[in-house]
């Protein structure tokens, strides 16, 4: 089991990236799935998770209304819309898998994923 994260860059406030996270040695489609960020000095923290089968879709209150997760079944891969970036949404985001039907919750719960990525910077600086 492997996700290999990428699309981080520096990008300047109000603008946009999508992060895309492949997933290799599984079927991405009976999983959870999900997006955690960590800025530095601070803790991990979820973005965002969809349940298997995108039954149940979560999002932090910082993230709402301008970050979207999804993923393409076919070709195996999640993905992190993210618009109107700000100074603060700067961090080493991580895209996760949880096996759990309840891995997904309004907590976005970092304990519930097992399965993790390396990791991509997004910058947000002018």
């Amino acid at each position: 089991v492997q996700l290999q994260a990428s699309g981080g860059g520096l990008v300047q406030p109000g603008g946009s990236l999508r992060l895309s996270c492949e997933a290799s040695g599984f079927t991405l489609n009976s999983y959870a799935i999900a997006w955690f960020r960590q800025a530095p000095g601070k803790e991990r923290e979820g973005v965002s998770c969809s349940s298997s089968g995108d039954v149940s879709t979560y999002y932090a209150d910082s993230a709402k209304g301008r970050f979207t997760i999804s993923r393409d079944s076919s070709k195996n891969r999640l993905y992190l819309q993210a618009n109107s970036l700000k100074f603060e949404d700067t961090a080493v985001y991580y895209c996760a898998t949880g096996v759990s039907l309840f891995a997904c919750t309004a907590q976005i719960d970092p304990n519930r994923f097992e399965f993790w990525g390396q990791g991509t910077q997004v910058t947000v600086s002018s």
